[in-house]
């Protein structure tokens, strides 16, 4: 089923997309588009200890970095909102009255230490845990009394007896459950807010969604899913199509105890959205055994659930990395220079005036071919924008050649023409009279002048640095 495609991402603002629901929000984004269909964003922020405003515009903020705009959603619209949960709250209540009418839901007074301790006494005896029913077919006059004695109360679901739920996923076929493994689980809890499967149920259902694209950790929600639609008479299944789980080289689950799993934490390290994207979709999805690189609009046009595998995808940082520096080598100076200004300021220094992108444009041929991340630019060209010291491993490599750099400095000083070209004809000059291989002869040279060992080009760094600060820090590394 394709005609009339409605995907969507439902993400909890708890802080910066978490890689998983990354690439989730891009399969359904490209299939959307492939289908020509309608993308949609639902902000699930009920959760009133967890979500916060900031974190809500962190996720609106990592989706767009990603490019994954949305059709309908905060800040967009559509006919089918509002996109928050936290604003659909009467929608809840109501689908949870129209249950508990038909008998299909009904109040639970058990309070949290009484499911305890008889979850402790199913276990001693080896029964089993799950909720015991005890309040599913309580009397009127029961429920008054527990009223009476001012019990709040939860609101559960009736997963009928005896039935198998039966549905097809497009990555792993037909899956099957019996009810008598799924236990009567809550709808609404006791301060009226609802439950992720009450309101996802609700607003798939209330927003048209054809097709739920989601990882594979929810299989086990979508059977008591169903028998929600089932009991609201919601006509018609969507699609469903359950994605591998992300691993880290150890094959276990990626979670905040692996390292990076945010967003956010990519972005700031200086990896670029398109490669970003480019990655996550090779992670459970391929298109061949050989293409690698694909932008988005050839992921578009490619696309499909049938080549999802069913496999974990491992998270690979060092391919992230190749992918992130061959987007890196296809931008324009211009385009680096400008990507570099905030990771410049981050490091310390500004270059966002009009002299500081004309330096980085010029150096920013200089380091594509040096850069797997942009964050590390900024220490290689710090010493275009200040009169920097050499560092411990710098200074080693000057010590002793004091005699080296004043000559370098004279022979420098004394160039008509302040040209690449005319840098490196002096000091190759110079390093064939001393007898010194490149390394003797360039990197305390290098160390002078950048602070550093680790610098862009030496002879076409110097000719940006300029001819006056090149041989004013050649004199004062000599002195």
């Amino acid at each position: 089923m394709t005609e009339g495609v409605r995907t969507r991402i439902a993400p909890a603002p708890s802080g910066s997309i978490h890689v998983g629901n990354a690439r989730t929000a891009l399969y359904n984004w490209l299939f959307a588009r492939h289908h020509g269909g309608t993308f949609v964003l639902r902000v699930e922020d009920t959760d009133r200890k967890r979500a916060t405003d900031e974190a809500y515009g962190a996720v609106l903020e990592d989706l767009r970095w990603l490019g994954l705009d949305w059709d309908e959603g905060p800040e967009v619209g559509g006919d089918l909102g509002p996109y928050r949960q936290s604003e659909r709250l009467e929608r809840y209540r109501s689908a949870t009255s129209d249950l508990v009418e038909r008998g299909a839901a009904y109040p639970c007074y058990c309070t949290p230490e009484e499911l305890d301790e008889r979850r402790k006494l199913a276990q001693a005896a080896g029964r089993p845990q799950g909720y015991d029913r005890q309040c599913r077919e309580l009397s009127g006059e029961h429920r008054a009394s527990y009223e009476a004695d001012g019990r709040t109360h939860v609101v559960r679901f009736k997963v009928p007896d005896g039935r198998t739920v039966v549905f097809g996923d497009v990555v792993r076929g037909e899956i099957s459950t019996q009810t008598s493994q799924i236990q009567d689980f809550v709808l609404m809890r006791s301060d009226g807010s609802p439950m992720y499967m009450l309101a996802t149920t609700v607003d798939d259902a209330l927003m048209n969604i054809t097709h739920i694209i989601r990882g594979e950790d929810l299989i086990s929600a979508t059977p008591r899913q169903l028998l929600l639609r089932e009991a609201m008479a919601v006509a018609g299944v969507p699609v469903f199509a359950h994605l591998p789980l992300l691993v880290d080289d150890r094959g276990k689950p990626l979670s905040k105890r692996w390292g990076d799993v945010a967003v956010s934490a990519y972005r700031d390290q200086g990896y670029l959205p398109e490669a970003m994207v480019n990655y996550l979709a090779l992670l459970g999805w391929s298109y061949d055994d050989k293409t690698n690189i694909f932008s988005l609009d050839e992921l578009v046009e490619h696309f499909g659930l049938e080549r999802v595998a069913r496999n974990p995808a491992a998270f690979d940082v060092n391919k992230l990395e190749w992918l992130n520096g061959h987007y890196i080598r296809q931008m324009t100076p211009e385009a680096l220079a400008e990507a570099l200004v905030p990771f410049c300021a981050a490091a310390g220094f500004e270059a966002g005036d009009d002299r500081g992108r004309a330096v980085l444009r010029d150096v920013s041929p200089l380091l594509v071919e040096r850069l797997k991340r942009l964050d590390e630019a900024p220490p290689m060209v710090r010493f275009l924008f200040e009169d920097v010291s050499p560092d411990a491993k710098a200074a080693t490599t000057i010590d002793g050649r004091a005699d080296y750099l004043v000559e370098a400095a004279v022979r420098l000083e004394g160039l008509e023409k302040w040209a690449t070209a005319a840098i490196e004809d002096a000091l190759r000059t110079l390093a064939a009279e001393r007898e010194l291989k490149s390394k003797q002869a360039f990197q305390p040279i290098r160390a002078a002048v950048t602070g550093t060992l680790i610098s862009p080009p030496l002879f076409e760094s110097l000719e940006i640095l300029g001819q006056q600060e090149t041989v004013k820090r050649l004199r004062r590394a000599a002195a």
